[in-house]
């Protein structure tokens, strides 16, 4: 999943812990490959292409609704309290703004 990584850097697709490759790329991968390896019904256990296609539109199922409902999500969000901070707020980060503290405190050794 690596190159799924590298994919969605590439797109330029803000992810910086991989949650999209970790959850969306290898949650489909292993989705559709129950669909070859299941030892009843898998394609490669002689079962034929049914479950293959059974768990390809369950995962192209999960894909749009997820598509859709973020679509609108982030639509009313966008409308109502936005979804970026102020400039000050992002250049200062978004410890102090959001949760009142600084995340690191250094303290001075002299």
């Amino acid at each position: 999943m690596v190159f799924s990584v590298l994919f969605f850097d590439r797109i330029k697709i803000d992810d910086p812990v991989g949650a999209i490759s970790v959850h969306g790329a290898c949650g489909v991968l292993g989705t559709i490959l129950l669909g070859f390896f299941d030892v009843k019904d898998g394609l490669l256990y002689g079962g034929g292409l049914h479950q293959l296609g059974v768990q390809i539109l369950g995962a192209a199922a999960v894909f749009v609704w997820c598509v859709v409902t973020g679509f609108i999500l982030f639509g009313i969000l966008k409308a109502t309290i936005g979804l970026r901070v102020s400039e000050d707020e992002e250049i200062e980060g978004l410890d102090l703004g959001e949760h009142g503290t600084e995340a690191y405190q250094f303290e001075s050794r002299a």
